[in-house]
């Protein structure tokens, strides 16, 4: 394993949901709170950035071109390109504090993604959704203390979901046929003062690797939740991360400043950047959204 390196001299204010475009070679991800999605060429270590007239939360690549987004006020399809943005329903317009959070694509194309009360975090109050390719939305999980991170085992058998106040991430049986979730159980407990389990992803060897937000790491988690390695950052707020790279080998990590007084950024002036460490695995091929 190497060393952590520091990406591009930015950083993010609310840094999330990094995705790995393979036919782009490219790394995209967002900021929540400055509405902008990011985008890093990694053969040429450039990036560019849009704005957004929305505060995206999660994004996702679309099959048929573009993206499917989970915005702060619903699902949406967006395009970098023509910037057109097009909203799908918002299964929470009744909760005017709630706001959608992250999300990911199983692997029958399917977009989920859970909201979170950002009057009270720790309100049991939030969801978790699935759009459907053909636009339906189906609430599969209510009572949810922020809802994050979201992914699924190599064998599509079990579905791993971070809910963040609770510090849990949990497992759920999952079919693949239906995308019908069951049988919740603990998988991995986070605890520590104001550190909180964010977002996650799964690599192909069954591992789940989670960020801690104030945990300055990423853990990696066997597939019985035992932790196999630390990944250690010095960015305190850590949020996600993804696989990227030709070879999938590579552990790109978005973190955040917001949460943090002076003094503490003062300390860590790599707080919000996007980091990126080779590793000795591989993650898996991320799917598109089919609809």
């Amino acid at each position: 394993m190497s060393q952590v390196e520091r990406v591009l001299p930015i950083t993010n204010q609310l840094g999330e949901s990094p995705i790995w475009v393979a036919d782009e070679g490219a790394l995209y991800w967002i900021d929540i709170d400055e509405r902008r999605v990011f985008r890093f060429h990694a053969s040429t270590g450039t990036y560019d950035s849009f704005d957004v007239d929305t505060r995206i939360t999660a994004l996702a690549a679309r099959a048929s071109g573009g993206f499917v987004i989970a915005a702060a006020n619903g699902f949406a399809f967006w395009d970098p390109q023509t910037q057109d943005l097009n909203f799908i329903g918002d299964p929470e317009a009744d909760k005017p504090t709630n706001r959608f959070n992250d999300g990911a694509v199983d692997r029958q194309g399917r977009f989920w993604a859970g909201t979170l009360n950002e009057a009270d975090f720790e309100a049991a109050d939030g969801s978790l959704y699935r759009l459907d390719p053909d636009g339906s939305i189906h609430m599969m999980e209510a009572g949810i203390a922020e809802s994050n991170g979201i992914g699924w085992s190599p064998d599509n058998r079990t579905m791993y979901f971070t809910e963040t106040m609770r510090g849990l991430i949990w497992a759920y049986d999952y079919d693949p046929a239906t995308g019908a979730i069951s049988n919740r159980r603990p998988f991995a407990h986070i605890s520590g003062e104001g550190i909180y389990p964010d977002g996650l992803t799964v690599d192909s060897e069954g591992f789940v690797w989670g960020a801690q937000w104030g945990g300055w790491n990423v853990t990696r988690y066997d597939p019985t939740g035992k932790v196999e390695r630390v990944v250690r950052l010095p960015a305190q707020q850590v949020t996600s991360c993804v696989f990227g790279g030709e070879n999938l080998d590579e552990l790109y990590i978005t973190t955040a400043w917001t949460g943090l007084d002076q003094e503490a950024r003062k300390g860590q002036p790599s707080a919000g950047a996007l980091f990126r460490i080779k590793l000795d695995v591989q993650g898996i091929a991320e799917p598109k959204f089919a609809g």
